[in-house]
């Protein structure tokens, strides 16, 4: 069987999880969900990154002890997931243990490999990214992402050869164009990358929450080497699905997954990844989601206003992906309204209640062949989620337009209904990745020997 692998970024468990991580995660599973479909042998890996400065002071505020603290907010994140159908094969923790005994055998590889020294580090500190940046990075003398002052840090630190990389991570982004998708976020990498690498600091001694580093138990590891480790250690027994074939995140940890990412794999011995796919930040009134700017919304919550599926459908119809999208809850309930209960409810409505009155015969469906499934195929493969649903969703208007044309409340005609059944249970099966609980209760509904009209499937909103 074709393997596929796919992971998500793993959140950092300082704050309970909001619709922007969540956008994510339904993503990823759409994927999870198509290449099964396909007959693949499909792994998906999400999880919480758990270690940390941005961490360890979070617990402490909370008056907790770290590990305390990450265990009572992981639940939260699987809580969420669940919430949204979200079909994961494993949830890691970067504090499971077979993680921590990975990473410190990688660090150990990249010493052998000559790529780690000892040295000391001085520089400007964001604790919310856990990263150091340099003054041409700061906007207005503060962090770019948290807006936020940052504050010099000081310490002895074990350093990553980082620089040695330049020319091979060009090279890798000229050959594979693929490996960083959108475009966009592959040129600014390139761009970026070569203006020259630091050698980056990879230890830490200013707090002790984190794996011990092996070749110095009074450092831990720095949290983004230790954290990207968690999709090999979590690639199923013995790293079985290795290597990754699409990593989704946030534009935010493009450069760690673009360019820390592949040196560190290099350095270790292992193949790369095949792409990183690196999706927009989902905004509120025009301001990035998070709870640090108090403006976050929960999964659970909109679920219970809206349904899982809705959700799901709304995330992956209303943004373009790599780009940013504004959520608005008044959009959701348009397209709720209009395509999910409209349109396709209404299709399912009208036609299972003819067909439980006329019944149907077998004939060659002629409606199908208005189906382009190739492009929809197309679509998915390239990561154009809500151009995938726009075409399946034209051709729910071509059934609803049949109806209407063919008029079978008053031919009783058994064949048009026939063939409008199979077209049916062919959305329902297009649709499953996007809205599965509602696509099985049609397959259900469209494959019983006697057919029935039902309850209605997607009850309008007020």
């Amino acid at each position: 069987m074709k393997k596929f692998y796919v992971t998500t970024a793993i959140d950092y468990p300082n704050a309970e999880p909001h619709i922007g991580h969540a956008y994510q995660k339904v993503i990823a599973d759409v994927l999870s969900r198509w290449h099964k479909q396909k007959g693949e042998d499909v792994w998906f890996l999400t999880g919480t990154d758990e270690h940390g400065k941005k961490v360890q002071e979070s617990a402490e505020k909370a008056g907790k002890k770290p590990r305390e603290f990450v265990d009572e907010l992981s639940v939260k994140f699987k809580e969420a997931w669940e919430s949204l159908d979200v079909d994961y094969d494993r949830f890691i923790r970067t504090t499971d243990k077979d993680h921590e005994k990975l990473v410190q055998e990688v660090i150990k590889k990249s010493n052998d490999n000559g790529d780690i020294y000892f040295g000391e580090y001085e520089g400007l500190y964001c604790t919310g990214c856990e990263a150091y940046y340099t003054e041409k990075d700061l906007v207005d003398g503060k962090c770019p992402l948290h807006n936020r002052p940052l504050e010099v840090l000081k310490e002895e630190s074990y350093f990553f050869r980082l620089s040695k990389y330049q020319n091979f991570l060009l090279d890798l982004y000229k050959k594979h164009p693929e490996f960083i998708l959108p475009k966009e976020r592959r040129n600014e990498i390139v761009s970026r990358v070569k203006e020259g690498l630091k050698d980056l600091s990879i230890s830490r001694t200013s707090f002790d929450w984190g794996i011990k580093f092996p070749l110095n138990e009074k450092h831990i590891v720095y949290v983004w080497f230790d954290a990207l480790f968690n999709y090999l250690t979590g690639a199923g027994n013995n790293g079985e699905f290795w290597p990754a074939d699409v990593h989704i995140l946030g534009k935010d940890n493009s450069w760690f997954h673009c360019v820390y990412w592949p040196a560190f794999l290099k350095s270790a011995g292992y193949e790369l990844p095949k792409t990183v796919l690196v999706n927009g930040f989902l905004t509120f009134n025009g301001k990035k989601i998070s709870k640090s700017l108090g403006n976050s919304i929960s999964p659970i919550t909109l679920v219970e206003k809206f349904g899982t599926d809705a959700i799901r459908y709304y995330l992956c119809r209303n943004f373009v992906f790599g780009e940013d999208g504004d959520f608005s809850e008044d959009v959701l309930f348009e397209r709720y309204n209009n395509e999910l209960a409209n349109k396709l409810g209404n299709l399912i409505s009208r036609v299972s209640s003819l067909i439980e009155k006329n019944g149907v015969e077998k004939t060659d469906v002629k409606l199908l062949k208005k189906l382009d499934e190739g492009k929809i195929e197309n679509y998915i493969g390239s990561f154009e989620f809500d151009k995938a649903l726009n075409e399946i969703f034209a051709f729910v208007d071509t059934c609803n337009e049949y109806v209407q044309d063919k008029k079978p409340w008053e031919t009783g005609d058994k064949k048009i209904l026939y063939e409008l059944k199979e077209s049916i249970l062919k959305i329902a099966d297009l649709l499953w990745p996007f809205i599965p609980e509602s696509s099985e209760k049609i397959t259900k509904r469209f494959s019983e020997k006697k057919i029935k009209k039902g309850d209605v499937l997607f009850k309008k909103i007020e």
